[in-house]
């Protein structure tokens, strides 16, 4: 059996993150200072869909991959490494064409192409899962993070219409980005990453039941927690018991997960990361009582009303979780040869993502009171240079071996 080059593929991906960080430096320049080659909107798009599936799509699928390898005697690894670089071209496909174009024939080809990318790996991965069975309990986690990713696609092929058709209706469009956005970062990446830290618990050590109680608890409530995206909505009083519940489940889950497995997850770490890892489960504390308070008909309406609250809500998920706990558990796995200073620019990207949570939110709280602060554009650029300093520190402190 031929061995998966992980370090080569997550090198790759850690570039993607640094390329991330770039376009959202280029967007913060542009609010901040003049550059009128690019148009703002296009950069957008690319940094928001090269994220998802550059950075964030690719680097799981990668863990995914890893996990199945170091578990299982038989392995077919040369279809994955079609997939992988596939999706990873597909991705700077649409990192240039979104760039340059937009919405348009090459973009909207370039995501279509990549959607069916995310549809194979889900099929040859979902079919793989049977070499893991009784060897993890992160098997029905792993399941469901790929039927999500599946159906996360409606959004976007929903968009591709919208845009391909020239009649974008307001509240479809906006539906539709939060129907992907939703079962992308509560679907596909909640579970897979629920998944990853299961799987690195030995089996000795994972209780069936409780797992089975919070993994049910976040499967049942996901589908309907979809509407606190949507409350902008006319949507039937009764409902809202139903959304109640589901918001209500994910912190029960949540509590579960956290309470019977942390200590395990916080297991064979270096001290900075198992704070940085602590400070993700508060965020993700954070997060769900913000779900929960956003069914509040006057906080649900702050909420979606002021861009900044928006951006401090998806970076707080985008950055704060996802990524950081991502980047966490690849220290955790220790398949990475470090240089001795990519702690310290770990530190830097972890202090810009603190800062650019606080400064969005506080923007957001001020416009609420229509209240402008003086610099908060300047400022928020300085962040995006710190948070480029700190990926790109990160990026090259790696070496190819020891």
């Amino acid at each position: 059996m031929k061995s998966f080059h992980v370090n080569f593929w997550i090198r790759l991906s850690l570039l993607s993150l640094l390329l991330v960080a770039l376009l959202g430096f280029l967007m913060r320049y542009k609010i901040s200072f003049e550059f009128s080659l690019l148009l703002q909107k296009n950069v957008q798009h690319a940094h928001s869909h090269f994220a998802f599936a550059g950075w964030v799509t690719q680097t799981l699928m990668v863990l995914l991959i890893y996990i199945l390898q170091r578990s299982t005697e038989s392995f077919n690894l040369q279809k994955y490494k079609y997939v992988l670089a596939s999706n990873l071209a597909l991705a700077y496909a649409m990192l240039i064409s979104f760039t340059l174009q937009g919405y348009g024939l090459f973009s909207i080809t370039f995501s279509t192409l990549s959607l069916l990318v995310s549809f194979w790996f889900s099929w040859i991965f979902w079919k793989d899962l049977a070499q893991l069975k009784g060897k993890t309990l992160a098997v029905p986690w792993f399941k469901t993070s790929l039927f999500f990713l599946v159906l996360s696609s409606l959004g976007t092929f929903s968009l591709a219409y919208m845009m391909a058709t020239k009649h974008v209706p307001q509240d479809w469009y906006l539906s539709s980005v939060y129907f992907y956005l939703h079962f992308q970062y509560n679907g596909w990446f909640w579970f897979a990453l629920f998944g990853l830290w299961m799987a690195d618990i030995p089996m000795t050590l994972q209780n069936e039941k409780i797992n089975r109680n919070a993994f049910n608890l976040f499967l049942y409530s996901c589908i309907p927690a979809f509407l606190l995206s949507v409350l902008w909505l006319k949507i039937p009083i009764w409902v809202y018991g139903i959304i109640l519940l589901a918001a209500l489940a994910q912190l029960w889950g949540w509590y579960l997960m956290f309470k019977n497995f942390g200590k395990y997850a916080l297991e064979n770490l270096e001290p900075f990361y198992r704070f940085l890892l602590k400070c993700v489960a508060l965020c993700i504390t954070i997060k769900l009582l913000l779900q929960l308070l956003s069914l509040v008909p006057e906080l649900g309406k702050l909420a979606f009303g002021f861009r900044s609250i928006v951006l401090a809500y998806l970076h707080l998920v985008l950055l704060a979780i996802i990524t950081t706990s991502i980047l966490v558990y690849i220290r955790k796995l220790n398949i990475l040869y470090y240089r001795k200073h990519f702690s310290l620019f770990f530190a830097f990207f972890a202090l810009g993502i603190f800062l650019n949570e606080i400064v969005l939110t506080t923007q957001g709280i001020a416009a609420v009171f229509y209240t402008i602060i003086p610099k908060i554009n300047e400022l928020l650029f300085g962040i995006s240079i710190l948070l480029l300093l700190g990926i790109s520190g990160m990026f090259f402190s790696l070496k190819k071996s020891n």
